[in-house]
């Protein structure tokens, strides 16, 4: 069926050699129920590069120990290695300061983070928080929550039919009780990327502090906080070649200094009594506990690859396979896209006759192919596009045309199967 043209997000850059890149990810060798793994399911993981995998196995076998605490050899070589990752993410970033990056569990925690701690000591009955009406649900619980603790109102920007925000009603939401703007970079469910520098912006001329989800902005693109001057940036590892269990916040120190600590435990002090306790330097005060210190190291260690790779590099080459995808799939009869925003990345999502997209998504699986199906932690996605769910194909550094035919063929399948869609 017929398309509406969407902008590639970065445009031209250096060719990937895709085929060697391929040979770094040892489970693109794998094989599922006899075909050749087709992975298109990178916008909820991405692969871990050999080079990651040997830096977690190699802080097991060589370096294993507690950090920042111990004197011994042993920890100060784990040490080291946890704040040389903590340099490679603010370069990655470009943050001012290393201690404007703050280590979590993922994008979730990190907005969870923010969501308590600056919106806890800031928000009062009647203020407002605005976030779009494409947010995962990582960015809209967390200010439900808050919202719900201290009397505040969550105010929802629309999107429009594409899946682009309305930004003439965006502009009209912001007001003298504005207290935070939340937004994602790009939507995880439509691929739209936002015009967040804007929008940060226009938030800034009056004064709020906009926090922009980078799950699925910084595996796709170069991310430069202080030009974007947002005030917090929120991303996962593992949707960027590193770990599960580990992400980074990034926030503007002035801010971070004035927030409450998060959790309390070890290593967010410097001294505690009975009476009363002293925190930590930034960016330990959010820093509880023993962390994921493998899952950082091997956090750094992807940041390294994608820094070797060339993040330009990277980006302009998703962007010709999602504009092949786009092309391709737009040929086959009975599919619909959900979603065609003005500037769109790294994914597709889709629905294809009357199939339920779990019942696509399994028989795909058949073929090799890994798709996600469902609402991708983005209900209110599927009510605004009034469906229940769709099938989407999201693109990494390693996939390839071919593969966006295979999985087009794969479709042709699901309609034999399915006489009529």
């Amino acid at each position: 069926m017929g398309q509406v043209k969407t902008e590639a997000w970065n445009g031209p850059g250096e060719a990937l050699d895709v085929a060697r890149v391929r040979e770094d990810f040892p489970i693109l060798g794998e094989s599922v129920h006899g075909k050749p793994l087709v992975y298109l399911d990178n916008a909820a993981t991405a692969q871990k590069p050999r080079s990651v995998i040997e830096r977690v196995a190699r802080y097991y076998e060589t370096e294993n120990s507690n950090i920042h605490r111990g004197v011994h050899r042993l920890s100060e070589q784990a040490t080291r290695a946890y704040e040389d990752a903590r340099g490679a993410v603010r370069r990655f970033v470009n943050a001012a300061q290393d201690r404007e990056i703050v280590f979590v569990r993922g994008a979730t925690e990190a907005i969870n983070l923010v969501a308590r701690c600056y919106g806890g000591a800031n928000l009062e009955a009647g203020d407002e928080v605005v976030i779009s009406a494409m947010e995962h649900h990582s960015n809209i619980v967390p200010w439900q929550i808050i919202c719900q603790e201290k009397g505040a109102i969550l105010r929802v920007i629309p999107i429009d039919d594409r899946g682009d925000v309305v930004m003439e009603r965006y502009h009209r939401l912001l007001g003298p009780r504005t207290r935070i703007v939340a937004l994602p970079h790009v939507s995880n469910a439509l691929g739209t990327v936002n015009p967040v520098k804007e929008m940060i912006a226009d938030a800034h001329r009056q004064g709020i502090p906009v926090l922009v989800d980078g799950a699925q902005g910084a595996p796709h693109a170069a991310v430069d906080v202080r030009d974007l001057d947002c005030d917090f940036y929120a991303f996962s590892s593992h949707k960027m070649y590193g770990p599960t269990g580990v992400g980074v916040l990034y926030g503007k120190a002035a801010l971070l200094e004035a927030m409450p600590p998060y959790q309390g435990g070890g290593d967010m002090i410097l001294t505690v009594s009975f009476e009363a306790t002293e925190y930590n330097a930034l960016p330990y005060k959010f820093e509880a506990g023993t962390p994921n210190i493998a899952g950082v190291i091997g956090m750094g260690a992807a940041v390294e690859y994608l820094t070797g790779l060339g993040i330009e590099a990277v980006s302009a080459h998703e962007d010709r396979v999602l504009a092949y995808a786009v092309e391709r799939l737009a040929g086959v009869s009975g599919l619909r896209f959900v979603g065609t925003p003005a500037r769109r990345a790294s994914l597709v999502s889709f629905v294809f006759g009357d199939v339920h997209a779990h019942d696509i998504g399994t028989i795909l699986d058949q073929e090799g192919i890994a798709v996600r199906t469902g609402h991708h932690c983005a209900m209110p996605v599927m009510d605004r596009f009034g469906v229940p769910a769709t099938v989407r194909a999201s693109f990494a550094c390693y996939n390839t045309e071919a593969e966006v035919d295979v999985l087009a063929e794969g479709l042709e399948k699901v309609r034999r199967l399915f006489d009529g869609v």
